[in-house]
C-alpha cells in the first residue's frame, strides 16, 4: 500500500474515534402523557449525571458536555422539560408550568429511564426542579452541582469539581 493511501486510512480512523468518543444520542420518550425530548451520551452503566438546563434553554446548552470527554466515563443525560426545546408543549390552561409539577414530569423521567441514581447538575431554572426532586427522594441523588441557580443554598455535593473544570475552561 503506497504512503498517501495509509495516511488517508489513518485519518479516516481517527476522524471515526473521534466521532465514536463524542456520540450524543437524540430521543424523545412518553411520560405523563407528553412527549419529553432529551440528549444521551457516554456509556449506559457508568455513574449517571442528569443535567438540567436553566431558562430560557433546553438541553442545547449542555451539548459541549455531552461531546467532551466527560462522556467516556459518566452517562449523560440532559432532558428538555415540557414547553421547553424538543419536548410537548402542553397548554398553560391544562398543563400547571410550576417547580413542582416540572420536578414531577423529571421524576417520572428518571424511572421511565429506570434511572436509579444519578448526580444533578443544574443550571438557573433547573435548581428549583432538582431540589426538589432530591427532597422527594434522596435515595436517587449522589451528588449535586449547581452553578448559578435561582436560590441560596449550601455547598455542593459533586465530586465532579467545578463547572469551569467540566467544561475545560
Amino acid at each position: 500500500m503506497d504512503r498517501a493511501k495509509l495516511i488517508l486510512i489513518a485519518g479516516i480512523l481517527i476522524v471515526n474515534m473521534g466521532n465514536a468518543l463524542g456520540q450524543v444520542s437524540y430521543r424523545t420518550v412518553r411520560v405523563d402523557d407528553l412527549d419529553i425530548f432529551y440528549r444521551e451520551a457516554g456509556p449506559k452503566n457508568g455513574p449517571t449525571i442528569l443535567l438540567l438546563h436553566g431558562l430560557p434553554s433546553s438541553s442545547r446548552m449542555y451539548q459541549v458536555l455531552l461531546e467532551s470527554e466527560l462522556a467516556s466515563e459518566y452517562h449523560l443525560i440532559a432532558p428538555d422539560y415540557p414547553g421547553f426545546g424538543h419536548s410537548s408543549w402542553p397548554d398553560p390552561k391544562t398543563f400547571a408550568y410550576t417547580f413542582d409539577h416540572l420536578a414531577k414530569v423529571m421524576q417520572d423521567f428518571t424511572e421511565q429511564l429506570h434511572l436509579d441514581r444519578y448526580t444533578l447538575f443544574m443550571q438557573d431554572y433547573g435548581g428549583p426542579v432538582g431540589f426538589r426532586m432530591a427532597l422527594s427522594h434522596p435515595e436517587r441523588v449522589s451528588g449535586d452541582d449547581c452553578p448559578k441557580c435561582s436560590l441560596a443554598r449550601g455547598g455542593s455535593l459533586s465530586s465532579l469539581g467545578s463547572p469551569a473544570g467540566i467544561l475545560g475552561q
